[in-house]
């Protein structure tokens, strides 16, 4: 009976043991993950319509009226210029300069 017990004890531990040590490369990797997108932002100032629509919060009416102040007042240099777009709040440009960088 006792060795039942040990047995159960010891299987117990070792799954605990392997969840516990799978969990930690996981969140390693999401960090690395989160590094290289901020890495890999997208230039406001150089994107296509295509590209600003993949952006969350950015639909096609905004992708045009972002394209066209860069047009007529030359390139976005901070997420406070963004909210001179029409349409986009203070709200929505802390959202969108997660995503993409005012090179």
């Amino acid at each position: 009976m006792k060795n039942v017990i040990i047995a159960l004890l010891l299987t117990g531990l070792t799954v605990t043991a392997n969840q516990t040590l799978a969990a930690k490369p996981g969140t390693s990797l999401d960090k690395q993950t989160a590094t290289a997108a901020q890495q890999q932002k997208l230039n406001l100032n150089k994107a296509s319509i295509e590209q600003l629509e993949a952006v969350p919060g950015i639909g096609k009416s905004k992708a045009q009226a972002i394209l066209a102040y860069i047009q007529e007042k030359g390139p976005i240099t901070s997420e406070k210029q963004l909210t001179e777009v029409k349409g986009i709040g203070d709200k929505l440009a802390a959202k969108v300069a997660q995503y993409v960088s005012f090179e």
